[in-house]
């Protein structure tokens, strides 16, 4: 049998101390107690190299390299790359980061030198088994995906992208007012004047661009997204590599949007799981929301939409950029800690005032081969209501904070028609 932990995103800023810290040990030990696990690498770990880039993911996530060592210690050694924090301080902050993974051997995949490598897959050798692991990210800023080469030119540092084509159906009536809109704000008569010099194109038929978004006339209004069909098509042949060349598949995606409610994940993501599973991954892990998402049982496949925070220290960061002060307009004259606990109004807003974002689960695959027999789901509680220096850390929930994890995950993944049995502190999945 062969043992696979998989957890959300890891945002480690201090010292875990999992092997001596006796709150969240028993956690990382189930986890140095499987053949693999594997993790979202939500920071860089740059040691704040690079040049702190104009659009980050939120905040500027860089760490110190250190964390990498902290992880393996914790006993993960599948690491995805592939997030919106990935080119967070530029081509020179991600290079450091890749060499700091590579020089330490290490298993990753979705961020790299150029896009073939950033889509290429990677591989993890236990005794027990070879696992593959693709990962990708839909949520990010034009320019941060990895760039092909060519015959005559490198290409460019970034992530393996998968873009969403998002186009807005709105009704006949609607239609009429948008494009009277681009009309009168003279946005109609510049796609014509770029589409005469040659800087762009025709749209599709029965597409109406609109500043930037792709319209259509349909019976009812809904934004309509599906994975873009060359970004599939190119994870897809790695999947396939993957296959070939190990006994499981792990799909890893990065990905923050949503359906209606944010722990809904969005129409293409599901899209995308069904693909990379018809294609031959055996796990598809979802990440980027930072709270749970559902779980889909497909063609005998996990799917885990998102996986929520796993570490949760964003509020640990030591060094931020002018920029993330103007942005979140506060005085750059506040320390990172106080600039953090302005933003979310002293825990009155954004992630300290919302549970679910220190809610998450550990599922712990077994396979029979590359057959799926079983998942143990673990309820993880990331301590909020400690200090914030403290709060972040992952540790087994107990009680009745197990009890609402699980009941919660379980109405999550009712949507999908996935049951669980749920017994005591942890819930289970059989073939």
């Amino acid at each position: 049998m062969i043992t696979l932990a998989l957890t959300g995103d890891s945002i480690l800023q201090r010292r875990l101390l999992s092997t001596s810290d006796p709150v969240i040990k028993p956690l990382f030990d189930l986890i140095r107690g499987c053949d693999a696990a594997f993790t979202n690498l939500e920071v860089l770990p740059n040691d704040y190299v690079g040049d702190p880039a104009f659009d980050s993911g939120g905040s500027h996530f860089g760490a110190p390299a250190w964390v990498l060592d902290d992880l393996i210690e914790a006993g993960f050694g599948l690491f995805a790359t592939a997030t919106n924090h990935t080119l967070d301080y530029s081509i020179k902050g991600l290079e450091y980061a890749l060499d700091q993974l590579d020089k330490r051997g290490l298993c990753h995949a979705g961020a790299g030198r150029h896009l073939e490598e950033a889509r290429r897959a990677a591989y993890l050798t236990t005794p027990n088994a070879t696992i593959g692991m693709v990962a990708c990210g839909s949520t990010y800023t034009k320019g941060q995906e990895a760039a092909r080469q060519t015959h005559a030119m490198q290409g460019r540092p970034g992530l393996n992208p998968l873009w969403p084509d998002s186009t807005y159906e709105v009704t006949a009536d609607q239609m009429t007012v948008v494009q009277d809109l681009a009309t009168e704000l003279g946005l109609e008569k510049f796609r014509q004047l770029r589409i005469g010099t040659g800087f762009a194109f025709e749209a599709p038929e029965g597409i109406f661009p609109f500043n930037g978004m792709n319209f259509r006339v349909g019976d009812k209004t809904r934004h309509v997204r599906h994975p873009n069909a060359k970004d599939l098509a190119a994870i897809i042949r790695w999947v396939e590599e993957a296959k070939l060349a190990s006994d499981i598949v792990v799909v890893s995606i990065h990905a923050h949007e949503h359906a209606t409610e944010k722990d809904e994940p969005a129409d293409f993501i599901i899209e995308f799981a069904h693909a990379v599973i018809n294609a031959g991954a055996d796990v598809v892990v979802g990440h980027g929301p930072h709270l749970l998402r559902g779980m889909e049982i497909y063609q005998g496949k996990p799917i885990f939409y998102s996986l929520g925070n796993f570490i949760g220290q964003n509020e640990m960061v030591r060094m931020l950029p002018g920029e993330t002060f103007d942005r979140f307009r506060i005085d750059d004259g506040l320390t990172p800690m106080k600039l953090y606990k302005e933003r979310t109004r002293d825990d009155q807003k954004g992630f300290p005032s919302d549970r679910r974002y220190w809610e998450t689960i550990v599922p712990v695959c077994q396979f029979e081969d590359d057959r799926l027999i079983a998942i143990d789901i673990h309820p993880v509680s990331l301590g909020l209501g400690e200090k914030r220096h403290l709060r972040g850390r992952p540790r087994l929930a107990l009680g009745q904070d197990a009890d609402a994890i699980l009941d919660r995950f379980a109405q999550l993944s009712d949507v999908f028609d996935t049951a669980l049995k749920i017994d005591g502190s942890s819930a289970r999945w059989s073939a």
